[in-house]
């Protein structure tokens, strides 16, 4: 993804919230505020997101700028794999969001799993570790690691919650309309591929 604009403008964030975190002036604190102030406009004229909602974006983090971190399960039924219905935008995408603080991999993937798909599982390994921006799209800004836990199917019983509409098992010929930024179609033939071998290298960018 050749988006060197979109690369400048979080690495300015980032050179402007570190300054606001450990600068010792008004002046200097004026001066970081106004390239964030720029990176917010950079952000609002080249994407679909909302000035305001990267306004709030920016505005809530503090401290020293680290990637967020994605968690998405892998979960197999004989040939199928599970996917959710996202309610935000009515595709789909594996089981998963952001990892919650005090919560490590793999009881991030069980909880998705439960709240989203109503699947009950158990964490066997790690299948990669991707930066979302080589991978997924729309490009989002801030640095993304997804990490793609694949998991054993104990039991699935699907319950109304408040982020998905329904969950299914579908085969790789007969994937429905993904949502992107969450899952691709090449994350979803790494995980059929990787479920083929007992030994499987974790995948790195």
């Amino acid at each position: 993804m050749n988006n060197k604009w979109l690369i400048w403008a979080t690495e300015l964030q980032s050179i402007a919230q570190s300054g606001l975190t450990f600068c010792e002036n008004d002046y200097d604190r004026d001066r970081y505020e106004k390239i964030r102030s720029i990176t917010i406009d950079i952000l609002h004229e080249y994407t679909d997101i909302d000035h305001q909602k990267v306004r709030d974006m920016f505005g809530s983090e503090s401290g020293y700028q680290t990637p967020k971190v994605d968690i998405r399960a892998i979960v197999f039924k004989e040939d199928k794999i599970l996917l959710i219905k996202e309610k935000i935008d009515g595709a789909w995408a594996m089981p998963g969001g952001w990892a919650d603080v005090n919560t490590s991999v793999s009881e991030s993937a069980v909880r998705e799993c439960s709240e989203e798909a109503g699947a009950t599982v158990k964490p066997k390994r790690i299948i990669a570790i991707h930066q979302a921006s080589k991978h997924n799209n729309p490009l989002y800004p801030f640095t993304i690691y997804k990490i793609f836990v694949e998991c054993e199917l104990i039991e699935h019983n699907f319950q109304d919650n408040t982020e998905t509409l329904e969950s299914g098992f579908f085969s790789i010929d007969s994937l429905p309309a993904l949502s992107t930024d969450r899952t691709s179609q090449r994350q979803i033939e790494m995980a059929f591929e990787a479920r083929k071998h007992k030994v499987f290298e974790t995948l790195f960018d």
